[in-house]
């Protein structure tokens, strides 16, 4: 079972940068592909990037494409997300998830943990 920790959030303005950080334990988190996940109020959790089990692919949901990266380090345990050229409708709550196997999944339902979230909010 993985255990998974998100930092990195706070509040920017628009145009800004942050870099979400997410910290595994308890299990081998080369094993796993990982996923990005953000959720606004009232509305649907909704993918944002994934990286395979090896780092080597990557997918990102359009809104983000070019602003974003997605990348982990197996020998840290830890994921990350770069995020520039923020708007104000990147302002949600993120979710790293962990997903059995090598690729990633687009479904929030694919990923089997989850970590507690982290906020993001964009505004000047």
């Amino acid at each position: 079972q993985v255990h998974l920790v998100e930092s990195g959030g706070g509040l920017v303005q628009p145009g800004g940068s942050l870099r979400l950080s997410c910290a595994a334990s308890g299990g081998s988190f080369s094993s796993y592909a990982m996923g990005w996940f953000r959720q606004a109020p009232g509305k649907e959790r909704e993918f944002v990037a994934g990286v395979s089990r090896s780092g080597g692919l990557t997918n990102y949901e359009e809104s983000v494409k070019g602003r974003f990266t997605i990348s982990r380090d197996n020998g840290k345990n830890t994921g990350y997300l770069q995020m520039n050229s923020l708007k104000p409708e990147d302002t949600a709550v993120y979710y790293c998830a962990a997903k059995t196997g090598s690729i990633y999944g687009l479904g929030r339902y694919e990923y089997d943990y989850w970590g507690q979230g982290t906020q993001v909010t964009v505004s000047s």
